[in-house]
């Protein structure tokens, strides 16, 4: 049986996808996962949720303890892992609702721990490739699965994530557009870096919800705005999840 991580924000337990739950507690030598794990199946697949910022939406993104998050997701020993988030557009051509399957990400924050390795063992020094961050295999099966669903997607796309928790002022916006990238969010760093260091194959749905705030004849983003928009998107975002799990083998 595939056994399958789950990371994405406050409510994935909510969505009533999973058979058979149960909920486990895991610790880890970089302290707690933001959330108990919600345990369940899918078809042939073990899924395991952790909700990147606790249940109750209590954690701030940068206060996420994404060590511990992966940790205990490579405890449960996951195959893979698949990510879900919110992300603000940067190109007029990304749309509210459409899915950017992300290949690429800068990493924009400032005050997270980056790395598993806070020193290096004698003769084991460790500088992970990250040339391609994000999973082929799994990138494959959801460009697969939302040309099959008939789903409004990018099969491409660059992440920068920011530190947050407050939006970009406008010039922020602009430059991150002249960077090259083509969504913005708060979570995805370092999160995929862990995952690639922990040797766990990662790829992440992002569900574009607004226009960040470099548009200007646009209202700039706000969270009333996102959840709007996510609550009214999330079930082609449930779709593609519950089809690439479906396809997934070892």
């Amino acid at each position: 049986m595939v056994r399958l991580g789950l990371i994405g924000g406050s409510g994935l337990e909510k969505l009533n996808i999973l058979e058979n739950t149960k909920e486990v507690e895991v610790s880890t030598p970089y302290g707690p996962p933001s959330s108990s794990l919600y345990v369940g199946r899918i078809g042939q697949c073990e899924v395991i949720i952790c909700s990147r910022h606790g249940r109750e939406h209590t954690i701030p993104p940068t206060q996420i303890n994404n060590r511990a998050n992966i940790d205990a997701l490579r405890q449960m020993e996951c195959q893979f892992i698949i990510a879900t988030t919110a992300c603000g557009s940067l190109r007029e051509e990304i749309k509210r609702g459409d899915i950017v399957i992300l290949d690429q990400f800068i990493d924009f924050t400032r005050h997270r721990k980056v790395t598993f390795y806070d020193e290096f063992v004698p003769g084991q020094v460790m500088h992970a490739p990250m040339a391609d961050p994000f999973s082929e295999h799994l990138r494959n099966l959801m460009i697969e699965g939302a040309r099959e669903l008939e789903l409004s997607f990018h099969p491409s796309g660059t992440v920068v994530t920011i530190e947050g928790p407050r939006f970009s002022t406008r010039a922020e916006s602009n430059m991150f557009r002249i960077l090259g990238a083509d969504v913005i969010n708060m979570s995805l760093a370092p999160e995929v870096v862990l995952a690639v260091e922990a040797e766990i194959p990662y790829a992440a749905i992002a569900l574009s919800t607004d226009y960040d705030s470099w548009k200007t004849d646009e209202v700039a983003v706000t969270w009333d705005e996102i959840v709007k928009v996510f609550n009214e998107n999330i079930k082609h975002v449930t779709r593609l999840l519950i089809y690439v799990i479906n396809h997934i083998k070892e």
